[in-house]
């Protein structure tokens, strides 16, 4: 099968997720980042030993950013015909069948896929194997 060109580590600033300021304290007030905007905010003001805010130094190196573990970089497929637009980029792109596609369309994907050598992130999804009787 093919392999990515792989030449650049990807790596991350921070793992950890941004939460809310005094999200621990009160369940109505959920995890999910909002910018505090309140005059005295200790985490607007960026007191020591406040939460971190989140900003734009924090982001990806742009070569890395979105790319898989794996090194390629995910690419939807509607149909058989997609696969065609990743003929020359088969080293830098996967293909990844989207959700709503049918099982008998996915076969005709994934035979595609096979003779373009194109990588298939998710070719078991949706599709089992009869046992022989």
């Amino acid at each position: 099968m093919v392999r990515a060109i792989k030449n650049i580590q990807i790596v991350k600033k921070r793992k950890k997720r941004f939460i809310r300021f005094q999200s621990d304290r009160f369940d109505r007030v959920k995890p999910s980042w909002r910018k505090p905007k309140g005059i005295d905010n200790r985490v607007r003001r960026k007191f020591k030993g406040a939460r971190k805010m989140p900003n734009v130094g924090y982001g990806s190196n742009r070569k890395t950013k979105h790319m898989l573990p794996n090194g390629f970089f995910k690419f939807p497929v509607n149909n058989a015909k997609d696969l065609d637009m990743l003929m020359m980029s088969n080293k830098k792109y996967a293909a990844e069948i989207a959700h709503r596609v049918s099982s008998r369309k996915r076969k005709t994907i994934l035979r595609r896929a096979q003779q373009l050598n194109i990588k298939v992130l998710n070719p078991n999804a949706r599709i089992r194997t009869q046992e022989n009787e």
